[in-house]
């Protein structure tokens, strides 16, 4: 048996194949449709992942104003943000946010932050999603391609 074959592939940052990915976010659930973005982000879907290497693709969301949630969370569900001074913790739910500039922007990304890994890479991975409230977006030049977050688990 030729034992050479079975090497495991180990990527760095020059070797890591990035793509662009566009993914339509009308009718989707939030926490579903995160989960599923933040496994392309880390590049989970991908034969050549390794754990410690930002791997991932950059994912575009676009129509971010059409997402929903499920149950009552619209307007049971709390946000805490503290602003750094005594007495300044701000609570909201996502139906104050949605009424804000950026706040769906800001409602997706804190799923998706939940759902990386903690520390420098997280913080990293981060910076490859870009969301957008509408269906245009200022990232043709990259050509991204549309895929369908259903076909994904």
């Amino acid at each position: 048996m030729n034992t050479l074959s079975y090497k495991t592939i180990s990527i760095n940052r020059e070797t890591a194949q990035k793509e662009w990915v566009i993914v339509d976010a009308t009718d989707q659930v939030v926490g579903r449709l995160c989960s599923k973005v933040a496994k392309l982000i880390r590049g989970k879907y991908k034969p050549t992942f390794t754990p410690h290497v930002d791997c991932g693709d950059n994912v575009i969301i676009i129509n971010a104003e059409k997402v929903i949630f499920t149950g009552k969370k619209e307007t049971d569900k709390v946000y805490t943000r503290y602003t750094g001074y005594p007495g300044g913790q701000r609570f909201n739910t996502p139906a104050e946010l949605r009424l804000r500039k950026g706040g769906v922007d800001r409602i997706l990304r804190h799923a998706v932050k939940g759902m990386l890994p903690k520390g420098r890479l997280g913080r990293k991975l981060l910076d490859n999603l870009y969301v957008y409230e509408g269906p245009e977006h200022k990232h043709e030049a990259q050509k991204p391609k549309v895929i369908d977050i259903n076909q994904y688990k």
